[in-house]
């Protein structure tokens, strides 16, 4: 340890009560953490790109400060889709704080990482009062049946109005319509239902038809539109 003259020629003053940091919960445990192992959790994180054309959301699985699983989910970019292929197998093994300084390629993914990083080492995971947190694999089940991202495609225009293209059920594939062209209900295709039924050799027509649903009062529609052609 070095230090400067300045220090050298100073006379030394006793410190106080030492008190330790205040604890944070940690997986229904309170913890005062020294080192990163003590960390545990399931939390997300969510980031994005400097020019914003992007955005990255992180959830990590962590014990005992490492890594179990990891989920990258991104919108908005093609390239950061590559990213998230590379970051899914470069940071599990690899404690929070290695992760941290680790380059994620994209951004987006390095921006989500400090967020989420923040959360477990400030005890705001969505496991802190959670005994012995969640297992492995639960990162997974936040995509639900048919394993595929809550997604939401919506555009609009003040000449021609809203078009409604993905929702959380699903592809959208007709807009229903009521005599004021008012938007009343969609039908959709649960993509995730469908490929399913089909590596299943279900026949591909009748997979779609087995996962189209509809939503709202689409059964009253004077009129139906393909929100992309239409």
């Amino acid at each position: 340890m070095q230090y400067s003259a300045e220090i050298q020629s100073m006379c030394a003053v006793a410190r106080g009560p030492q008190h330790q940091s205040a604890p944070i919960p940690v997986e229904g445990r309170w913890v005062s953490p020294k080192e990163v192992i003590a960390i545990s959790g399931l939390s997300h994180g969510v980031g994005t790109c400097a020019p914003q054309q992007g955005a990255a959301k992180l959830t990590l699985n962590v014990k005992n400060g490492i890594i179990e699983e990891a989920l990258i989910e991104t919108i908005g970019c093609s390239g950061m889709t590559h990213s998230a292929a590379m970051a899914a197998e470069i940071i599990t093994g690899k404690t929070i704080l290695e992760a941290l300084n680790t380059d994620l390629v994209c951004d987006a993914i390095n921006v989500a990482m400090r967020e989420i990083f923040l959360q477990f080492v400030y005890g705001r995971t969505q496991t802190a009062f959670s005994l012995d947190g969640l297992p492995i694999g639960a990162g997974l089940e936040d995509l639900g049946k048919g394993l595929r991202s809550q997604v939401g495609t919506h555009y609009g225009t003040l000449a021609k109005g809203a078009r409604y293209m993905e929702m959380a059920e699903g592809y959208i594939t007709k807009m229903a319509l009521d005599e004021n062209n008012e938007i009343i209900g969609y039908r959709f295709v649960n993509v995730g239902k469908m490929m399913a039924a089909i590596s299943k050799g279900v026949a591909a027509q009748t997979a779609m038809e087995q996962a189209t649903g509809e939503y709202g009062r689409f059964d009253e529609a004077v009129r139906l539109i393909d929100p992309r052609q239409e």
